[in-house]
């Protein structure tokens, strides 16, 4: 409980914050075509302990067949039914958003696709990376296998095992000389949109050009001053510099629950109906009057918000009134899911990692 209690005080004051600082452009946006990339491979595992696809999986017999064709030693599937150290996976690994040199290493992920029993102690053999539809071959990759999680023995990866045969570059300026700044969807809105666009063309107005347009809630386009297009790196970087107070970025009223963890963020500004929380069998216990000798104990069983008969609660007054019920996060957590079931809960709640 004292772990929720937590986070819930972290989200009040970065509320507050917000009221107070700004944030560069840069911390809410990603220029468009910033994307990741995936690459995929088959490849074959070898010096498994007996626990390979072996003649249950002929794919991991007919690859080994033509592994050894290739240095000439020609055999048959059949010779190979038994080998019961070698398995057929496949390889993936992901391009990061800005791109990748001839010669960078990744991470990459392997995940057995025949009989295997277990990966354990195997290593991969050099295996081919390509483009989703296999046409362009990206990398190699290789080398020892580990384990993220011992209880799946089928799914391992290999630490900066894939090096790049390619150099991937990410195309973020058209031809007309534009870019676009796609707002991440926490504070994306016509008003955050309509302010970047005014912020770039204030710090730029002595172009006497109109550089900036919002798009639609998410983007902004921007367009490079012809004089700095051919080198439009000091632009781009003054652009993201640019300040907007945080006051004026409409963020979205969510609750986000982390189930496993058990977690709380509570972001914007979330509004509750009037409503009496009664839950679990839950009460308050109050003395009154306090230090008398002749006190006397109240039960409430119920916690009331919207004291301030005004037809609506915040976020403080949840806060409050879980305080007071001393309640779990498991209970927490029910109390929001019930808030919200009865529509009492005005924003958007998000359940991740629900079983």
């Amino acid at each position: 409980m004292k772990r929720g209690l937590g986070i819930l005080a972290i989200a009040l004051l970065l509320m507050h914050a917000n009221s107070v600082y700004a944030v560069k452009i840069a911390d809410i946006t990603h220029i468009g075509g910033q994307r990741t990339n995936v690459m995929i491979g088959m490849g074959l595992v070898v010096g498994l302990k007996g626990t390979g696809d072996g003649g249950d999986y002929m794919g991991a017999i007919r690859m080994l067949a033509e592994l050894h064709g290739k240095f000439q030693n020609h055999v048959d599937v059949k010779e190979l039914a038994n080998a019961a150290n070698v398995a057929v996976v496949t390889v993936h690994a992901t391009i990061p958003s800005n791109g990748v040199h001839n010669g960078d290493t990744l991470d990459c992920y392997v995940d057995s696709c025949g009989a295997a029993s277990s990966l354990k102690g195997g290593r991969l053999l050099p295996t081919l990376m390509c483009d989703t539809e296999a046409k362009f071959i990206w990398a190699l990759s290789e080398g020892q296998i580990e384990f993220q999680d011992q209880a799946s023995p089928n799914t391992g990866f290999i630490k900066q095992g894939c090096v790049m045969e390619a150099t991937i570059e990410q195309k973020f300026v058209n031809d007309n000389g534009q870019f676009t700044l796609i707002i991440e969807n926490p504070v994306a809105s016509w008003t955050t949109a309509s302010r970047i666009a005014q912020i770039i063309n204030g710090s730029e107005a002595a172009t006497g050009e109109t550089l900036a347009v919002a798009v639609d809630p998410k983007s902004v386009q921007v367009t490079i001053p012809k004089i700095e297009r051919d080198h439009p790196d000091s632009f781009i970087s003054r652009v993201q510099r640019l300040q907007i107070s945080a006051s004026m970025l409409v963020n979205e009223a969510r609750v986000l629950i982390t189930a496993r963890s058990k977690s709380i963020v509570i972001t914007g500004d979330v509004e509750i109906s009037p409503v009496v929380i009664s839950h679990n069998g839950l009460t308050i216990t109050t003395v009154s009057p306090p230090q008398t000798r002749g006190p006397q104990v109240v039960n409430h069983t119920a916690v009331a918000l919207d004291t301030t008969n005004e037809g609506g609660a915040k976020l403080q007054d949840l806060v409050n009134a879980m305080d007071q019920l001393k309640v779990s996060a498991d209970d927490r957590i029910a109390i929001i899911e019930e808030l919200y079931d009865t529509g009492k809960l005005h924003a958007k709640l998000v359940i991740e990692g629900q079983p």
